[in-house]
């Protein structure tokens, strides 16, 4: 598990502070307000009531800022791993998360709808492995206010993967492993 926690640090510093993909990751990296917490259940089932318990540790620990619920041994196909995101976001609901925590999604073969699978732009959201990003709603809002222009976000992010190529991307990726 150490060495799991290890690589995807090192995805969040590489690939996502590095590249610029969230703007407001490289604070919670550096303060060390990110928890990591690996599953190694590989039901959906059992993934739900992993993340829900990593909800209830946000709520009873204001000191992390975020947590990374990382499944190494499950969802290697990426179809599952969208069943398990949208069971996790009807939790959300369900539990009363909804306006309090928010759930982004990555994914070692994650796709965007409408583009081809080596499309450059996929690996703004391809991780060392399947993992769910359970954010703080307040935080959220909070970093946007002082953040021009946020919708730009996104299109910004694609375009640098865009300019550096998949190879690039896929080479920095890769080399957290």
């Amino acid at each position: 598990m150490v060495e799991i926690i290890a690589q995807t640090k090192d995805w969040i510093k590489k690939v996502v502070v590095g590249c610029n993909f969230c703007p407001f990751a490289a604070k919670e990296l550096k303060q060390d307000t990110i928890h990591y917490e690996v599953v190694t259940t590989t039901g959906i089932r059992a993934a739900r009531l992993a993340f829900l318990a990593e909800c209830v540790r946000l709520d009873n620990d204001e000191s992390i800022a975020t947590t990374m619920v990382i499944f190494p041994e499950a969802f290697p196909v990426f179809l599952d791993y969208l069943n398990l995101v949208d069971a996790v976001e009807k939790m959300l609901q369900q539990e009363g998360y909804e306006g309090i925590y928010q759930v982004a999604s990555f994914h070692p073969l994650y796709q965007f709808a409408g583009t081809e699978p080596e499309d450059a732009a996929n690996y703004t959201n391809r991780s060392v492995y399947p993992m769910l990003h359970i954010l703080r709603e307040a935080q959220i809002e909070m970093a946007l206010l002082n953040f021009p222009d946020p919708e730009s976000i996104p299109e910004r992010n694609v375009k640098f993967a865009h300019e550096k190529g998949r190879v690039y991307m896929k080479m920095l990726r890769d080399s957290c492993l």
